[in-house]
């Protein structure tokens, strides 16, 4: 649908809201990033057509890993007024690849017998709208509980826009649609909805008594040793970071700096984390690969359902509980995407965790604005993952 328009910026707003063990997980990967196989050389090539397209992004990084090995393939800058290079350990936010960090949180507290997949929203959270009650947290893991999307509401899109730096209760976000029926009957479709996963997160916190950042840290960037990771209230940045750029399709107009744009605390567990592509590599291989989780916990994720990720990934897309099947031309990963202002991400892996992709774009790429450019970049991670699967 039509997204709205700050009056000062170019930039869609409502978008914003749009087994391997864990000690080989946090060791130190061995490093090359000069592409020098042919392949390399045909993968820097595409990063850098990306960059040169209209309206692409005037940074990319990849990091594709295969055990301990680690490549690195970037183009454009960091930067564009100084010229600096992406790195790694730049952080940048990570739009929706948020929600399989709640995901980690609610499957870990499953495993722990403290939450239940057939948990109701009626049972852990009975202050929400009766009409919600019946929902479970598998249905809100799938996205097929039926809960209207807060990030569409009129309310919420107006305070923002009134003030893109506005400070949310995020545990009061579901309030702007609390009088609102369930869009459909739970379990029967999929939707794609950013309150999802705030009731994800509520749910963990009603079960486990505990703020929703004190699980992050306990159960999920401990373990895998995320030390770059966070979920902040406010809109800056910590430093080094990617600049994101609201980057027209048409020139002569120049790309905007909108990295500190927005707050997190509207976004929150749907959106809100700050992380790296080192750390975010980390997160993906310990997360799809089952390192979090027991095999039974493991096995109910990846019970898929037709529906796509948010922008759509590489290949045929399905979803589990808070992770997507990406089906490609040359196999089969586990991951997350996502899209925010000045940044778009994708992270994938094997299965077992072995082999990982982390594509971080520092512009925002989703079907509403930039239906070509997706198109095109989804061909290019396609690319990567067969690299990445090549024997």
């Amino acid at each position: 649908m039509p997204l709205p328009r700050l009056p000062h910026l170019r930039l869609p707003v409502s978008a914003v809201l749009a087994g391997a063990c864990l000690a080989a997980l946090v060791s130190a990967p061995a490093e090359a990033d000069m592409p020098g196989s042919a392949t390399d050389r045909a993968l820097q090539s595409q990063l850098e057509q990306l960059v040169r397209a209209p309206g692409g992004p005037p940074g990319i990084i990849a990091v594709l890993q295969r055990g301990e090995s680690r490549r690195i393939l970037r183009a454009g800058v960091a930067d564009l007024e100084t010229g600096r290079p992406i790195e790694p350990t730049d952080h940048m936010r990570i739009a929706s690849t948020a929600k399989a960090f709640s995901g980690a949180v609610a499957l870990r507290l499953v495993d722990r017998g403290t939450l239940g997949l057939d948990d109701t929203i009626g049972r852990r959270l009975p202050a929400l709208p009766q009409a919600w009650h019946a929902v479970t947290l598998r249905e809100l893991l799938t996205h097929t509980s039926g809960l209207p999307d807060f990030s569409r509401s009129p309310d919420f899109l107006s305070i923002l826009l009134a003030d893109p730096h506005h400070r949310f209760d995020s545990r009061r976000l579901l309030d702007f649609v609390a009088d609102e029926p369930l869009l459909f009957r739970p379990g029967s479709r999929y939707q794609y909805s950013n309150s999802d996963n705030i009731a994800v997160a509520l749910m963990a916190e009603a079960a486990a008594k505990k703020r929703y950042e004190e699980l992050l840290r306990q159960l999920v960037y401990r373990p895998l040793g995320l030390h770059d990771t966070s979920l902040p209230q406010g809109f800056e940045l910590p430093e080094p970071y990617m600049r994101g750029y609201d980057v027209p399709i048409q020139p002569p107009t120049d790309p905007e700096d909108v990295s500190e744009l927005v707050g997190a605390s509207g976004v929150w567990a749907s959106g809100g984390i700050v992380s790296t592509p080192k750390d975010m590599t980390r997160f993906i291989r310990g997360y799809a690969g089952g390192a979090l989780i027991s095999r039974a916990t493991l096995r109910e994720q990846r019970r898929w359902v037709d529906g796509a990720s948010e922008p759509a990934g590489p290949g045929r897309n399905e979803a589990g509980a808070a992770i997507f099947r990406y089906t490609t031309r040359c196999g089969v990963v586990l991951g997350h995407t996502g899209n925010t202002p000045g940044y778009t991400q994708l992270i994938a892996s094997t299965p077992d965790g072995e082999r990982s992709l982390t594509l971080s774009l520092t512009t925002q790429v989703n079907a509403s604005t930039k239906p070509q450019l997706l198109e095109k970049l989804r061909e290019v991670e396609e690319n990567f993952v067969c690299a990445l699967l090549r024997k």
